[in-house]
């Protein structure tokens, strides 16, 4: 009675991976030395630890409310989602609203976590459990983010270099910003490939819409004054650092282009892009769509 009495100290919430009890109090034990193989003895009794997001409610509770949460207490989880294109700055504010968490913190975090200051995240549907703490928040998405990729990158080219793939989510991002679609993805690469190689700069407004800027429109003003290294009209070459998170999609756009001639491309009426070789053609797309806007 004494022992399930004494107070332990743990997150609120705790993530438990599926496995024998003794695998289970193992995992416990490596995060906090106070579990022991007597909880796994206790265990035997009570009953077998679920699996997933348990809500410890607080942070400190005696051993047998720790112990009976293990096997019968579930999180509540919370649906949140990063839409591809969608900036970090963006996201974290998202989920600091949707969760009642401190952007600072969670700013802190995943400068802190990551070397790669954006695009580490992969875009997709994700299940937070409430009362999760920023530091465990953002631990979660950059393991599953990093996971993910890490599959694609051995998929395709056998390993994963965090260099090159860096330099391909650079790439993926320019695609993400200026396609309209995903069957535009490999085309748009083409342009981004074929304009590298003959040195030109990629002058694309998308590259623009970094950090805080995601969603506000690029103005003539607006590429003049951006003195940042995402400044596409002003420096050539791919930023060297990503604008957003990307989708799978855009990766694998940016890792095989399509095989084209294409160096412009301009929106048209339905919302999708001409391509062009010639620079004439380009202008007189750009006339229609003006003349178009005027009307």
């Amino acid at each position: 009675m004494f022992y399930l009495n004494k107070p332990i100290q743990t997150p609120k919430v705790l993530y438990i991976e599926k496995g024998s009890i003794n695998k289970i109090i193992a995992q416990l034990h490596t995060q906090n030395e106070q579990i022991s193989k007597i909880d796994a003895f206790i265990l035997r009794v009570m009953g077998s630890p679920q699996s997933g997001w348990i809500n410890m409610g607080v942070e400190y509770n005696t051993k047998a409310d720790f112990l009976y949460k293990l096997t019968h207490a579930k999180a509540a989880l919370q649906n949140v989602t990063l839409i591809p294109g969608e900036t970090t700055y963006v996201f974290l504010r998202q989920l600091a609203t949707s969760l009642g968490l401190s952007v600072a913190k969670l700013e802190y975090e995943f400068y802190t976590q990551t070397p790669f200051k954006e695009g580490a995240f992969v875009p997709d549907t994700y299940s937070i459990p409430l009362g999760i703490s920023e530091k465990e928040l953002i631990s979660l998405l950059l393991k599953v983010s990093l996971s993910k990729m890490r599959a694609v990158s051995v998929k395709i080219f056998g390993t994963y270099n965090e260099v090159k793939w860096l330099h391909y989510l650079s790439i993926a991002s320019i695609i993400q910003k200026e396609s309209a679609n995903i069957e535009e993805m490999p085309v748009i690469s083409s342009v981004i490939h074929n304009r590298i190689k003959k040195g030109m700069k990629l002058q694309m407004d998308g590259t623009l819409n970094y950090g805080k800027y995601s969603h506000v429109k690029v103005t003539p003003n607006r590429i003049r004054k951006d003195k940042s290294m995402y400044n596409t009209y002003l420096y050539k070459g791919v930023p060297s650092l990503p604008i957003c998170n990307v989708s799978l999609d855009a990766i694998k756009a940016a890792i095989f282009p399509d095989k084209t001639n294409y160096l412009y491309f301009m929106k048209n009426r339905d919302n999708i892009h001409d391509f062009t070789c010639n620079y004439s053609t380009h202008l007189l797309n750009i006339k229609h769509v003006t003349k178009r806007n005027k009307k």
